[in-house]
């Protein structure tokens, strides 16, 4: 049998570095921070959290304006809202019993309303019947159990008077592409953009976010020059903070991938669906562990067999995982989605080691495997226990010095010849969902051109 490479010359794993826009082409010495990217990367797991006073009805936050629930009901939703069951310290307990290291809150969707007291608007927790903001509770906790803090923040505001996009309407389409003509609408976005500064400059001085995660940037009111321009307007404010890809109008899709490097953005973000493997730009997945972003009663969840392939598939991807919770009206985590995450923590309680830290490869992910690399360990995540035997090609030159399995130590044999390795494995997998069998190398993992999978 021939060696099978993949054809990736330029993808040395041990050259390869994070590529990324910054600011656009508008700013071309804005450069992304590379240390805070370093930082983030290594994470690799984190919690998206969506709540509102729409958890008051279980529908989609944002989505169901005016579509599920007739504007006027859903915009005094606030006026019933009272979440005085909420506990900070609970939310990131469940975070960080689940493996999570960072943490992304929806301080303001689509709809406008923002879960800080907001000196720019009288939509927010202030004016609700639990009478204060969440966003410096969730902070003082995260900081407290070592949990990094980010805002997820809406561009488009389909409430608010200034933007001019109505949503839901008859000549509404989902990445639409009109251009601003109208003098007066030019007027309404340039007083509308004042008004999303004046919050994001709010949210950064009062809360230090780490990262910024803008979203509702297609509509054809947000343009390429207004995203540049909030980059390099947010840098300003803090020059470490990340900012995601739809800043700007760059994003492809829901697959995330960024057009090119004239767009401004620092990571990619793939959605509902794990992104392609890629170690020269930078992504992350966002998904539900349910089927709605919003809290909904009897939501079906993902089993704990899909959330940790999910998560290993990502990682596998070299990509972090925003693994998304709705927290209940009345300010809980459902019981059921806190088991499912334990269930995760307890499997990275085991495994974390071939988690935190690591690069995908060099063996591409496939349905049955992917793998992981750090420093001169190759982990490599198995999903299939029928076969009793694994042959994988492998790199002349580099010894494999030891082999076993992350759970438990226990030893594995390999058989090795000119261009393959046999792996032998027992009877059975020492877990049934994902089983870590490490490679210790006598050099370092990242020299490994990436590999084509096979017999496997």
């Amino acid at each position: 049998m021939k060696l099978v490479m993949l054809s990736m010359i330029v993808l040395l794993i041990c050259n390869a570095q994070a590529q990324h826009s910054g600011g656009g082409e508008a700013n071309p010495d804005l450069r992304t921070h590379a240390e805070a990217l370093q930082k983030f990367q290594d994470m690799r797991f984190g919690m998206f959290i969506h709540w509102g006073p729409v958890t008051l009805r279980g529908t989609e936050i944002g989505w169901s304006r005016g579509r599920e629930v007739p504007i006027p009901e859903y915009d005094n939703l606030f006026t019933e809202f009272n979440p005085v069951l909420f506990d900070a310290k609970a939310w990131v307990k469940t975070a960080k019993e689940a493996g999570m290291k960072y943490i992304v809150l929806t301080t303001r969707h689509h709809d406008g309303f923002s879960l800080w007291d907001s000196a720019y608007t009288d939509y927010d927790m202030a004016s609700t019947p639990y009478g204060k903001g969440v966003v410096k509770d969730l902070v003082d906790e995260c900081k407290k159990q070592g949990i990094v803090f980010g805002t997820y923040y809406s561009i488009c505001d389909w409430r608010h008077p200034d933007y001019p996009v109505v949503y839901p309407s008859d000549d509404y389409t989902f990445h639409n592409e009109r251009v601003i003509k109208d003098p007066g609408t030019k007027k309404r976005m340039d007083d509308y953009t004042v008004f999303i500064k004046n919050q994001l400059k709010e949210l950064i001085e009062n809360y230090d976010p780490a990262f910024i995660w803008f979203d509702g940037e297609w509509e054809w009111a947000w343009t390429h020059e207004m995203g540049m321009d909030l980059y390099q307007f947010v840098r300003g404010l803090k020059d470490d903070i990340l900012i995601n890809n739809r800043v700007d109008k760059g994003r492809e899709g829901m697959s995330g991938t960024t057009k090119s490097r004239q767009f401004a953005g620092d990571y990619a973000t793939p959605e509902q669906e794990v992104g392609k493997f890629d170690n020269e730009n930078v992504w992350e997945t966002c998904m539900t562990i349910a089927k709605q972003w919003a809290w909904k009663a009897n939501d079906q969840m993902k089993s704990k067999k899909e959330c940790i392939r999910t998560l290993l598939q990502t990682v596998g991807g070299d990509g972090n995982l925003l693994f998304n919770v709705g927290p209940m009206a009345d300010g809980r985590i459902e019981q059921r989605q806190i088991d499912r995450l334990k269930e995760m923590g307890d499997w990275l309680q085991i495994n974390g080691e071939a988690i935190y830290g690591t690069r995908g490869g060099p063996y591409l992910p496939t349905q049955k495997m992917v793998s992981t690399h750090k420093d001169n360990k190759i982990y490599l995540h198995l999903f299939n226990g029928e076969n009793k035997a694994i042959t994988l090609p492998f790199v002349k030159g580099i010894k494999i010095k030891k082999a076993y399995f992350l759970d438990g130590n226990t030893p594995v044999p390999i058989d090795r010849d000119k261009e393959f390795i046999k792996i032998n494995l027992p009877e059975s997998l020492p877990d049934a969902i994902a089983s870590v069998v490490v490679l210790e190398l006598n050099k370092p993992a990242q020299n490994i051109e990436l590999i084509q999978r096979i017999n496997y």
